[in-house]
């Protein structure tokens, strides 16, 4: 949340000091285009680095009497990897 004020902030600070200048759109279409640019920047940075919205997830049902889960470990071609499996007696 600081991140996205700080970087409102900046965008606010650059778009009043682009707006306090005499209009004349040949010579500061460049310092617009930058500020945009820049802003956009900020924003995006601020937005990128915030952190996710909290996601649900549900928990596996639990197994069926006399079974049991147990790790494990398994070559995939390339690596090792690991994987839950259940077993049933």
């Amino acid at each position: 949340m600081n991140k996205t004020l700080a970087a409102f902030v900046a965008v606010a600070t650059i778009a009043g000091s682009l707006t306090a200048t005499p209009a004349s759109a040949q010579r500061y279409l460049g310092a617009a285009v930058a500020g945009g640019i820049i802003g956009g920047a900020i924003v995006g940075g601020a937005v990128a680095a915030s952190r996710p919205a909290p996601v649900y997830v549900e928990e596996a049902p639990p197994p069926p009497p006399g079974c049991y889960w147990q790790r494990q470990r398994f070559w995939d071609g390339y690596e090792w990897r690991f994987r839950r499996i259940q077993i049933c007696n």
